[in-house]
Order: structure tokens, then C-alpha cells, then sequence
């Protein structure tokens, strides 16, 4: 399994905007400009976080984005989910039409690492990243 830029991009916009005071939010222009990420990208990008409720917009000339919810509560997994898709290595697994389903040797071990996959980043707050990303800074902090 690869995580696509979209994945990659998305959890790095998202972990720009809770790392924000809360309550502020930021323009797609200002996350571009700190993370490097080009601002068309991020509103592609963007569409189907809002839908899935990750984030929220606030329009106006002023307007930008900021966490849809509590950054406590949004995990890695809903954020990759909501860009990528599902998170599944092999495409059999839920859509129960493979027709070897019953005789298949391999689909246990897809099963397995599915779950894994799954358990693993669905673990993952924002507020872990953000904890995480505020300690390697402090490490690399010199006087």
C-alpha cells in the first residue's frame, strides 16, 4: 500500500491548521506558503475534507480554514480515508464479489493487515502529531 501526495499533503495541511491557536484559521494561500503545498492543490484537497466534516471553511475576503472538529477527535485514518479512499491493500476484501472468496489461501493475511493498517492510524490524533511535532522542535532547539 502507497499513500498518495493526497494523503501526504492533507495530513501536513491539517497538521498546519492545529497547530494554529484554536479557533484561528488560515487561508489555503497561507498554508501554501508555510508548508509549500501550491494552493490549487489545497483546494482540491479540501473539498473532500469539508465533506467529510475534517475541516470547515469560512468564507469572505478574510475567510480561510480551520479543524472541523475538536483536533482531539480527528484521527490520521478519517483524514486519509477522506482523501484516499479506503485504506484497503487488496480491493476484495469488503466488496464480497470475488468469486474465490470461499477458497482464497491469501485473503486472511489481506484481512489481517487491514486491521492493522486500520488500528494503526485510526490510534493517531491530530493532537498526537502536534505533540510529536512541538517535541522534535524543542530536540532541535540549540543555544
Amino acid at each position: 500500500m502507497r499513500i498518495s501526495t493526497r494523503g501526504r499533503y492533507s495530513l501536513e495541511a491539517l497538521l498546519y491548521l492545529a497547530l494554529l491557536p484554536e479557533g484561528a484559521f488560515a487561508s489555503t494561500r497561507a498554508i501554501s506558503e508555510n508548508t509549500g503545498i501550491s494552493d490549487g492543490y489545497l483546494e482540491q484537497l479540501f473539498i473532500p475534507l469539508k465533506k467529510a466534516g475534517i475541516i470547515r471553511g469560512i468564507r469572505g475576503a478574510q475567510g480561510g480554514y480551520l479543524p472541523g472538529r475538536p483536533i482531539a477527535e480527528i484521527t490520521v485514518g478519517d483524514i486519509l480515508r477522506a482523501v484516499e479512499g479506503s485504506l484497503e491493500p487488496v480491493a476484495c476484501l469488503t466488496r464480497g464479489t470475488c468469486p474465490a472468496e470461499a477458497k482464497c489461501i491469501t485473503r486472511h493475511t489481506w484481512a489481517q493487515l487491514y486491521r492493522e493498517i486500520s488500528d494503526c492510524v485510526d490510534s493517531i490524533t491530530l493532537v498526537d502529531l502536534v505533540e510529536s511535532y512541538e517535541k522534535q522542535d524543542e530536540e532541535n532547539y540549540a543555544i
